[in-house]
């Protein structure tokens, strides 16, 4: 088996780094594989725990990453430890993986000779607020249909969850863009698809995702994804989706609510959309017979409004500066 990167973005994880790390050593060992943990600054011991695990096993490395960014992270990886690989498997401190992952992965690079493998994605929650949460974005209502946040079937597609990526591929087409916080996965898949590589997403194996635990934290996250996201449609030049563009309604629906002093008709459309997640929400909880998974309903409100939000607030801003840069 050709050798394996697999690289291990952390930043303050001390819960979950040390249980990962042991779950991913025997099978470094097996694969003649290396496990780098690129470390951005960890202020709550997670450092010094990749440190004493990197002491004690010839297969850990531990990485200091400057730039605190899990792309810089995975780039920094590669360039210093890639050039014997062939392939990077990415994973996510704070996530869950079954014990096959890897060789599932590999597999499926062997078999289909696809330049990159992705995953599906299932999140799941502990706690009423943080369950609500995970149902959303497990559902339609909450991911649109994305192929790889469902049920995913074996196919190639656009984009999926980065887990595993030849090293030629990954370095043929830059890497990550470093000045992404945010959907530099998405821009990635764009590039490798422009230069002709295949993106397989597998449906033998999954992440299992656990995602914020409030409101407010998953306001930021989604605030961030939908600016990650207009940079990416700003530096391609592409359309966003169906699925995308009718988030993107949001914050304009919202933004006619106060002429509904004058003409109440303008309050429509953002009010048949709150309704659509309120009524979304009560499908959900009535599917799972869980009263509490109704608040996947506003659960949903705060994605779409801080995506949207983010998307016009991050494209207004770049075209701002684009036209500062142009002289005269």
């Amino acid at each position: 088996m050709s050798k394996v990167l697999i690289v291990i973005p952390c930043l303050n994880e001390a819960a979950h780094i040390e249980g990962l790390v042991r779950q991913l050593v025997p099978v470094a060992q097996r694969l003649d594989g290396q496990i780098v943990i690129a470390d951005g600054g960890s202020t709550d011991g997670s450092r010094e725990i990749a440190r004493r695990m990197a002491d004690a096993e010839d297969t850990v490395t531990l990485l200091h990453n400057p730039a605190r960014l899990q792309s810089a992270a995975v780039n920094l990886a590669v360039a210093e430890y890639g050039a014997q690989a062939t392939y990077l498997i990415r994973i996510d401190a704070h996530a869950a993986y079954p014990d096959d992952y890897c060789d599932v992965l590999l597999g499926e690079a062997v078999q289909t000779q696809a330049a990159s493998v992705v995953t599906g994605m299932l999140a799941r929650g502990t706690g009423p607020m943080q369950s609500a949460i995970a149902a959303a974005q497990n559902s339609r209502l909450g991911n649109g249909g994305s192929k790889h946040r469902n049920a995913p079937v074996g196919q190639y597609v656009d984009h999926g969850h980065h887990a595993l990526m030849q090293v030629a591929a990954f370095r043929a087409v830059g890497g990550y863009d470093e000045s992404f916080t945010h959907n530099e996965d998405a821009e990635l898949d764009m590039r490798l698809r422009a230069a002709g590589y295949d993106i397989w997403l597998t449906p033998h194996t999954l992440v299992t995702y656990y995602p914020r635990a409030t409101l407010g934290a998953l306001a930021r996250q989604y605030l961030n994804y939908g600016a990650g996201r207009a940079r990416t449609v700003l530096k391609h030049r592409v359309v966003p989706k169906l699925r995308q563009a009718v988030v993107l309604s949001v914050m304009p629906a919202l933004a006619l609510v106060p002429l509904a002093l004058w003409l109440p008709v303008f309050a429509l459309p953002a009010l048949l959309w709150l309704l659509a997640c309120l009524a979304g929400g009560l499908a959900i909880a009535w599917e799972a017979r869980r009263p509490a998974l109704a608040l996947s309903g506003g659960a949903a409100a705060v994605m779409h409004t801080a995506w949207s939000a983010g998307f016009w607030a991050s494209l207004l801003r770049e075209r701002r500066q684009a036209r500062k840069a142009v002289p005269g």
